[in-house]
């Protein structure tokens, strides 16, 4: 059997990984083949060997390698969609500025979009002005959750949404800012949860 050549076994393993992270499934040998220019039957050959060494899974067709499965098996793609005012509503238009992969090992599954925080009324609950919001995308909430709220004006927010006043017929909102807005809130008479606040990305 003739011997492997270990810097091609690199290149093959390195192409595999950038490709998994750059489209969320691995390379096809055809794809492999192409992208190195080597035949199909040698990147076929090369696989079945750097499987029996350990150095990425190929039963058929290529799995994730031993360092892309230590970070995680699976990334999803969530779009920034620009800022969300935390402070008094406003009107905005969504636009989606770029798309970010995410793993679902540090921010779980579902469906999400990032927002960027704008605004002091949320400092209480870790969220300062620049911060990165990963709302995940639901149209209910929990008393305590901190949601991305459109009210009847069609002006959206990010508040602490803290259930239904039946005696006065509205939903209530918290700012969360003891020291600049003490007790403040904001009643609506109709709502739409747009989505729930789960993660926070901060620069340090």
């Amino acid at each position: 059997m003739r011997s492997k050549n270990t810097g091609l076994m690199e290149l093959i393993r390195d192409y595999a990984e950038k490709y998994y992270r750059s489209n969320l499934v691995p390379p096809s040998i055809r794809t492999i083949s192409e992208a190195l220019g080597i035949s199909r039957a040698t990147v076929q050959r090369y696989l079945v060997d750097m499987d029996s060494r350990g150095l990425l899974s190929y039963d058929g067709r290529i799995k994730a390698s031993p360092q892309i499965s230590k970070c995680s098996t699976r990334y999803f793609s969530a779009p920034i969609v620009g800022s969300i005012r935390c402070g008094n509503p406003e009107s905005e238009e969504a636009e989606v500025e770029e798309y970010v992969n995410l793993p679902e090992s540090v921010f779980g599954p579902g469906s999400c979009y990032l927002l960027r925080a704008k605004g002091d009324s949320m400092t209480d609950a870790g969220i300062d002005e620049g911060d990165l919001l990963v709302i995940k995308i639901q149209h209910d909430a929990n008393i305590g959750d901190i949601v991305v709220a459109l009210d009847q004006d069609n002006q959206n927010t990010l508040k602490r949404y803290a259930g239904y006043d039946e005696a006065r017929g509205c939903h209530i909102l918290e700012y969360m800012n003891e020291k600049l807005y003490p007790g403040k809130v904001e009643l609506v008479r109709s709502l739409t949860v747009q989505g729930v606040a789960r993660q926070v990305i901060k620069k340090l």
